[in-house]
């Protein structure tokens, strides 16, 4: 419930306060003496409260008299908002090589799959009204969730994901996972259509060379900013002793930057190398900038006025007090 006129409910509090002053000044007389001897034989008389009953119909009356002022009303706020005009298709590199941990995070390491993920979270909190999808690829690519604005349900599928399970994690498909990711973008009308690719890896699978990718992605004026995910050097590998102990191999990184340069390049995107934990944040920091475009809102209030329900019974109480008034309960003379 809100009220049209607020400041008039203040006045709600000066009711009782009236009232309280009426009572201790008390009634006037209905008759004047000369002398209290000529009504000494009824001065044992209780005192009526008759008088007590009307006065509070009528303050009570006042009361509500004052809250209908106020215009109390049912208020129902609805907010329709569009799309920003930007689709955004992640394309998720799972390869068996994303969980090296070569980032740190306070207190432990964390391997690059889960790095990915995290980062990519915030992202997506960062634009609730761009619709975005997620294509995840290591020897094939496919669709792990559609373009959508429900990004409850993406980040919940996000979390679900994990390496190993549901896809061939032994090599990397890069043209046929941006290949996939572009036709998510073929058919949509959107002002802005981007594609953000993270690998680790080099193209060694799949039917689709990534130059070919790209210039499906130019044609159909998608731009592909790409990200290099690890250290430099050698990363460390996690694997499990015949003790079942956690230990640690490494193994050269071999991501193709340069592939990610001319995709991103062809594209108007940009390439970015994520070798540690803060430079992953801040590249996807840098994209939510470029890609910003003004937010459509439109909202719609409803009022259900209530001045009528409450004005009613409050003029029924003045117009009752008056009729008793002219009874058994009246005020002599």
């Amino acid at each position: 419930m809100t009220f049209g006129h607020p400041w008039l409910l203040p006045l709600l509090v000066l009711v009782p306060l009236a009232a309280w002053l009426k009572g201790k000044r008390g009634q006037p007389p209905a008759f004047v003496y000369s002398s209290v001897q000529l009504v000494r034989p009824i001065l044992s008389l209780s005192k009526s409260r008759a008088g007590q009953f009307l006065a509070a119909m009528r303050w009570l009356a006042l009361a509500v008299l004052i809250f209908a002022l106020a215009q109390p009303r049912l208020t129902r706020s609805e907010t329709e908002v569009k799309a920003s005009g930007v689709d955004i298709v992640v394309a998720l590199d799972m390869s068996e090589s994303m969980i090296s941990e070569d980032f740190e995070v306070p207190g432990r390491r964390m391997n690059r799959f889960d790095m990915a993920r995290q980062v990519l979270k915030k992202f997506i909190d960062k634009r609730p009204n761009d619709r975005i999808g997620l294509v995840v690829f290591a020897t094939q690519a496919f669709i792990a969730i559609p373009l959508t604005l429900d990004h409850d349900f993406l980040v919940a599928r996000l979390d679900q994901l994990q390496i190993g399970q549901s896809i061939d994690g032994r090599s990397t498909a890069i043209g046929s996972a941006l290949s996939t990711a572009v036709n998510r973008l073929r058919d949509v009308k959107s002002k802005s259509k981007i594609v953000i690719l993270m690998t680790d890896g080099q193209n060694n699978a799949g039917k689709i060379a990534p130059a070919t990718a790209a210039e499906a992605a130019q044609a159909l004026g998608v731009k592909v900013y790409t990200i290099g995910v690890g250290m430099r050097g050698q990363a460390p590998m996690p694997y499990r002793d015949v003790f079942g102990q956690k230990r640690y191999k490494l193994f050269p990184v071999d991501i193709d930057e340069d592939t990610l340069q001319q995709i991103a390049s062809r594209t108007g995107g940009k390439y970015y190398r994520a070798d540690n934990t803060q430079r992953f944040q801040e590249i996807y920091g840098e994209i939510d900038k470029l890609e910003k475009t003004e937010k459509e809102i439109k909202k719609y209030t409803h009022h259900r006025e209530l001045f009528a329900l409450v004005i009613s019974p409050g003029l029924g109480l003045v117009l009752l007090e008056i009729l008793l008034r002219h009874t058994k309960l009246r005020r002599l003379p």
